[in-house]
């Protein structure tokens, strides 16, 4: 019997140092597998380290770093968003796991309410076991996947919060941990240089893109194209450069307080050709009167651009930036985005404002040039005018004199006859060439103002007696190509047109339209009021036509159904042949 105990006693002896071996060796494989765990998670880790640093683009890397996120924590949802300019709301969101049939169900991307919202308010690691049961939880839109467990991070770049991570729904229906907050604290810290990398190299892009927008400008103002195709090459530039849907360049109009849109181009340019701004209430004007952008969130709710017809429907954030300074504005480029577009952003406007600030110096150094080659030609002009007084016609003079005299000698009177009509022939000679000297000293200077700046001022003057300020629109080259004595008439008409509609129409909107295409030059006067009545005075409108057919042209009156009054004055332009 006691034998029987100590073998038991002995047994039990070897049994429990194996039990103790077996949880040694369990305790040392976990260890083990929890290294090996974290050793992979290590590796992964840096994976996604090295995989978000190679991307240079932003849109790439921040694709990236939403997918290297979701696979590190094993999150089934993972979501990046970038807090916008305000600091208060998300501009961009980037997602993972739900598809675009999902997004297009669950309606527009999340502006940083609710959960979201808290981690902008607090931009601090935050890890729940239960989305619902959070006090900032606001529940989810119709057709959104069910998520319960959360872990967010911000991501800083530099000393400013960028946006933040956001993961849900961790596989295996386990919750986020320490770790899981630990690697993705990690990989935010990376994920802010990659960022700042990438906008960087977006940044050095764009200075290359208007450097060379710079460099070409250059180029055409120096091959000598006209100022028209520098401007219209300035504003298409601006335009792809920064994504606006509409780049529309307004110009002064000469001896006026006003601007004209000299070209416009992209969504709905066709409605800001040719318009005729003041400088005083509207958007354009307040760039060109200060000297500095003026930028707008909403341009097609501005009350600084209620000036003329509606043009900017779908139009959302618009900046207006002066070419030049001080006294020297030579125009303003506007550029607008699509609605719901980010605005700009003050480095933005820093580049457009180096860039037309280039484009403006541009343009004064190659007017320096042709004023240089303007006074060369007035020089030579002098040049040419003093040789032909002092010298051509004192011989002709001299000349004159010498057959006057030797007339007196001739006995025959057809050969005297024919001496004294070649001393006549050498005055009227003389008149010509004096009055070419003449018209070599006057310099361009002296010329009166062109048509476009007549008919601003006539406007300008009629507004009071109107009450309201006209649409005014201008295309064509109209101080080219029409002359002096159809610019009279069309400034004339234009006067009358106005007085009738002040005097007799009760109209609270006119419409202005004056264009040329080189052949003719038409104006039309629209006006809202109450037509022209049958028994009415017409000795004005009778005026009118006299005009238009004393220079070979025609008036039409018409009333259209909606009421008002439709004037249209139509004339030729003398000369056309010769130009076409």
């Amino acid at each position: 019997m006691g034998s029987s105990k100590e073998f038991e006693a002995e047994a039990a002896r070897v049994r429990l140092p194996q039990l103790r071996l077996d949880e040694l060796l369990e305790e040392l494989q976990a260890r083990l597998d929890a290294a090996r765990c974290t050793r992979d998670r290590v590796h992964s880790l840096l994976e996604a380290v090295l995989s978000v640093g190679r991307e240079l683009e932003l849109t790439q890397v921040l694709r990236r770093i939403v997918e290297a996120a979701a696979v590190l924590v094993d999150a089934e949802y993972a979501a990046l968003g970038v807090i916008g300019p305000d600091g208060k709301r998300l501009s961009a969101f980037h997602t993972v796991g739900v598809t675009e049939e999902d997004i297009a169900r669950i309606g527009p991307y999340p502006e940083g309410h609710g959960i979201l919202g808290e981690l902008i308010r607090n931009p601090e690691p935050l890890r729940l076991a239960k989305l619902a049961e959070h006090p900032s939880s606001f529940g989810f839109p119709s057709h959104h996947p069910a998520m319960s467990t959360f872990l967010g991070v911000p991501i800083r770049v530099r000393d400013e919060v960028f946006g933040n991570l956001y993961l849900t729904e961790k596989r295996g229906g386990g919750e986020f941990d320490e770790e899981d907050e630990s690697v993705l604290s990690t990989l935010a810290v990376a994920a802010g240089v990659a960022i700042d990398n990438a906008r960087l190299y977006e940044e050095s892009r764009l200075r290359e893109r208007w450097l060379q927008a710079n460099a070409e400008i250059t180029r055409s103002l120096m091959s000598g194209a006209a100022q028209a195709e520098v401007l219209a090459l300035i504003a298409q530039r601006a335009r792809e450069i920064t994504g606006a849907a509409l780049a529309v360049m307004s110009t002064p109009v000469q001896n006026t307080d006003n601007l004209t849109v000299e070209l416009a181009t992209g969504r709905q340019a066709e409605a800001h050709r040719g318009l005729v701004l003041p400088v005083e209430g509207t958007l354009t004007g307040w760039a060109f009167a200060s000297g500095a952008p003026a930028s707008s969130p909403d341009v097609a709710h501005d009350e600084r651009v209620s000036a003329g017809p509606p043009r900017f429907d779908g139009l959302g954030p618009a900046v207006a930036v002066p070419i030049g300074s001080g006294e020297h504005i030579r125009g303003v480029v506007l550029l607008a985005r699509e609605t719901g577009e980010d605005d700009f952003s003050s480095q933005e406007l820093d580049m457009l404002r180096n860039f037309a600030a280039q484009a403006a110096l541009a343009m004064e150094l190659t007017e320096r040039r042709q004023d240089a080659e303007q006074i060369a030609l007035l020089e030579d002009r002098d040049r040419i005018a003093r040789d032909l007084h002092d010298l051509a016609i004192q011989r002709l003079f001299a000349t004159g004199m010498t057959l006057q005299s030797a007339g007196r000698l001739i006995d025959h009177q057809g050969a005297r006859d024919r001496v004294l009509r070649a001393v006549d022939d050498l005055d009227e000679t003389i008149k010509i060439i004096r009055t070419t000297i003449f018209g070599l000293r006057t310099h361009d200077e002296d010329a009166a103002p062109g048509l476009r700046a007549r008919a601003v001022r006539v406007v300008a003057e009629a507004t009071p007696a109107l009450g309201f300020a006209p649409s005014v629109r201008m295309e064509g080259l109209l101080d080219t190509h029409v002359p002096r004595e159809v610019a009279d008439h069309v400034v004339a008409v234009l006067f009358e047109s106005l007085t009738n509609i002040a005097r007799h129409a009760h109209a609270d909107r006119a419409e202005i339209v004056l264009e040329t295409d080189g052949r003719t030059v038409r104006l039309t006067v629209t006006d809202n009021g109450v037509g022209i009545p049958p028994q009415g005075r017409r000795s004005g409108l009778a005026n009118m036509a006299e005009r238009a057919r004393n220079i070979g042209g025609y008036l039409d009156i018409t009333s259209p159904e909606g009421g008002g009054t439709v004037l249209v004055w139509h004339a030729p332009v003398p000369g056309a042949q010769g130009r076409f």
